[in-house]
């Protein structure tokens, strides 16, 4: 169906985003899952594009659009060429608006260059080995002393912690009976402070070239000056850019099922059963127009969300609507698709295997199904 959220220039912006993912990442992608990360020296080659730089400030080396459409034209582009950039995903969509919006003049000087030409890393450390989508009963703690915070405790399900030269942890640093959500500061620590480890890389049944690491902080000292935003003031910074976050997995999750309904489509095609195509089953057919229409149901949900979003009007209910919606989709598909191909779905030398596995986790991270729900109950005055 006819889309209209993207201007030329963000056509543009498709044209150098398939460019580069056709030529530096889809022949070595088979490699990076094997290895299960991606090298940090394509982070310094999409700096040098100047894709990771789109939206920072042009003093720093940046274009200075903060426009997320270019953030889904290029995870668009990857889901048609059959990859993922998940990690680079993270930094860009979920990571960089807190810099973007929290960081003083000095942390901007200090951080944003190498934020824009790819060669600081940044994962951010909410998750803990005890709480998911309970944000306000994490445990890690941060006392301040002097000039300095202490930081001790330990985060898990870490995306990109393994390379990351800058990780923004949440830790508590009051304790309010009254209000639980109180008391949450952002502090950005840094690779090689005293104290902070990395801990083992997840196995993790999809997503495999996205390193997923637990990281630990044992009396790591944060200076002030790495505090990103006022002291206890992060939950709410959090919530602020929940909707952009999940946004950034309903944008996937469409994209994604495209792919798996294309690569399907060609599939059946060329596969004879019964000396006739699989496409040429009654069945099939049903099965892949039924799928097709509802991506493009989810699809047109995603762009009226995306427009509300770069206008600064996306509400959290909707984005959790959008989310439950398409990441439903996309497993009902990704799954459907799967049975098409028969036994050979099911060898990962097919990518509609890889876009099964993927797919999975859509369902749970930033904000499960069931949480979305009850934020979508909310709203509804529930």
């Amino acid at each position: 169906m006819r889309r209209e959220i993207y201007t030329e220039d963000h056509e543009a912006f498709r044209g150098l985003a398939a460019e580069f993912i056709e030529k530096e990442v889809v022949a070595h992608y088979a490699d990076w899952e094997k290895a299960g990360q991606m090298p940090r020296s394509v982070f310094e080659k999409l700096g040098a594009a100047g894709i990771l730089g789109v939206a920072i400030p042009p003093e720093y080396g940046g274009a200075g659009l903060r426009d997320y459409r270019y953030n889904a034209v290029l995870q668009e582009e990857a889901a048609r060429a059959l990859v993922t950039l998940s990690t680079v995903r993270t930094q860009l969509d979920v990571i960089l608006p807190y810099f973007l919006s929290y960081a003083d003049d000095q942390q901007r000087e200090r951080w944003f260059p190498g934020l824009a030409n790819g060669t600081l890393l940044t994962a951010i450390a909410m998750t803990e080995p005890g709480t998911g989508s309970d944000l306000a009963g994490m445990s890690t703690r941060a006392v301040r002393d002097g000039d300095d915070y202490v930081l001790n405790g330990a985060k898990t399900f870490i995306t990109g912690g393994l390379l990351a030269d800058l990780v923004i942890v949440v830790a508590r640093t009051s304790t309010d009976a009254l209000d639980r959500r109180a008391g949450l500061t952002l502090l950005v620590v840094e690779d090689g402070m005293p104290g902070f480890e990395r801990g083992r890389v997840l196995d993790k049944m999809g997503c495999k070239v996205q390193d997923t690491v637990e990281l630990s902080f044992d009396d790591v000292r944060v200076p002030v000056a790495n505090r990103l935003g006022a002291e206890g003031a992060a939950f709410g910074y959090l919530g602020s850019n929940l909707s952009q976050e999940r946004m950034t997995v309903a944008v996937g999750s469409v994209a994604q099922a495209r792919a798996a309904i294309g690569t399907t489509v060609e599939y059946v095609k060329q596969r004879k059963a019964f000396g006739i195509s699989v496409a040429s089953f009654q069945n099939t057919k049903f099965e892949l127009a039924a799928m097709s229409a509802e991506l493009e149901a989810a699809q047109t949900m995603v762009d009226r969300a995306v427009l509300d979003l770069v206008a600064g009007e996306l509400s959290g209910a909707d984005a959790a609507r959008v989310k439950l919606f398409t990441t439903e989709m996309q497993g009902r598909v990704v799954d459907r698709c799967l049975q098409l191909f028969g036994g050979y779905g099911y060898m990962t030398e097919y990518p509609i295997a890889r876009l099964y596995t993927d797919a999975r986790v859509a369902r749970i991270y930033a904000g499960t199904s069931e949480v979305m729900k009850v934020i979508v109950a909310k709203s509804l005055g529930l």
